[in-house]
């Protein structure tokens, strides 16, 4: 592996073969002699290296390879051509070596025992990963601290509510100091109070051990507020991998421009177009006479905010300007429109 590096996963497939399946009661006779198999490429060619210390965004629509990635990581699934090493370990070669490695919380799912008290689950997972007295003393004190679990810790997990759950399924993961944590859909169904703690603790979970955390999710807040890298895919291709910052530059290029005017019908009636030297499609005009606005919409690419705040209010009497950029939702939106 490289220096620094973590994971390294190098043009990895990962194939699913069935036997094909034909409708009604004649095909389900059928299927049972024919030897006609089904084949699906749900991953496809994909390579990327996360460093150590990392929180980086895997994101994409349902179906889109995700899971099945995360799973070749984890060591669940071989993949059918490619490499994968996290931490210099093959997970599909050494799966309780990897397992020892890394920590993983599923939204949808739990590695806690239902019927038994939080406190035992703990105990046990203690056990399970050899995580010494002092060791265990040292992390739980952490844990309690930044996921608050002292205040429901003699309880059954059954009890226990959705966003109470998915802070001890966190504590869970964590107890072993993985150096890789995988968060699939980490604060789905929470309300907004326990997102926040969520991401703050992976944060404060992130600085002080410096864990590498892979995230799935489809909450664009959590991507904004965690990582500073994305990787997305769709249909089993890797179709970006870099910066928030770069994506938004590349793919956010639309503008917004919102002003409260005295007459939005005079406003709207404006020859912008030959103000600016432009084609009239190089911009939208929307307004809006209940709250007094117009909303000016264009490609910074082909036109400059300052250049149409200058023309509006060389022409008309503008009260408030609002400009905004567009959102991370819109422009991921975007991209798997375009892959489609």
């Amino acid at each position: 592996m490289s220096e620094n590096s973590m994971i390294e996963v190098r043009h990895i497939c990962k194939e699913f073969v069935s036997a094909k399946k034909y409708p009604g009661l004649k095909g389900a006779f059928k299927g049972l002699i024919s030897r006609e198999k089904t084949h699906k490429l749900a991953v496809d060619d994909i390579s990327f290296t996360i460093k150590e210390g990392e929180i980086v965004g895997y994101i994409g629509s349902n179906g889109a390879g995700k899971s099945t990635t995360i799973k070749m990581m984890t060591g669940i699934l071989t993949p059918t051509k490619g490499t994968c090493l996290v931490n210099g370990i093959d997970p599909c070669r050494n799966r309780k070596k990897n397992a020892q490695n890394i920590g993983v919380v599923f939204g949808q799912r739990t590695q806690l025992w239902w019927d038994l008290p939080l406190s035992e689950s703990f105990t046990i997972l203690k056990e399970i990963y050899n995580v010494s007295d002092k060791d265990y003393e040292e992390r739980m004190e952490f844990l309690n601290r930044v996921l608050g679990l002292e205040e429901f810790f003699a309880q059954p997990v059954r009890n226990l509510s959705l966003g109470q759950r998915m802070r001890a399924d966190l504590g869970a993961a964590l107890l072993h100091n993985p150096p890789v944590l995988y968060l699939d859909e980490p604060t789905i169904g929470l309300d907004l109070v326990v997102k926040d703690n969520i991401r703050a603790a992976i944060k404060e979970i992130n600085e002080k051990y410096h864990t590498t955390v892979i995230l799935t999710t489809h909450d664009i807040e959590d991507i904004e507020e965690l990582c500073s890298r994305i990787l997305i895919i769709d249909q089993g291709k890797l179709i970006y991998d870099g910066s928030l910052t770069d994506l938004k530059e590349r793919y956010g290029t639309r503008r917004k421009v919102v002003m409260e005017v005295q007459d939005t019908e005079q406003a709207k009636r404006l020859p912008l177009n030959e103000y600016l030297g432009v084609a009239k499609d190089a911009y939208e005009t929307q307004a809006d006479q209940d709250s007094s606005t117009i909303t000016i919409s264009f490609d910074k690419n082909h036109l400059q905010v300052s250049d149409v705040i200058e023309q509006m209010m060389r022409h008309t009497q503008v009260k408030d300007i609002k400009i905004f950029e567009t959102e991370l939702a819109e422009i991921v939106k975007a991209i798997y429109k375009h892959s489609a």
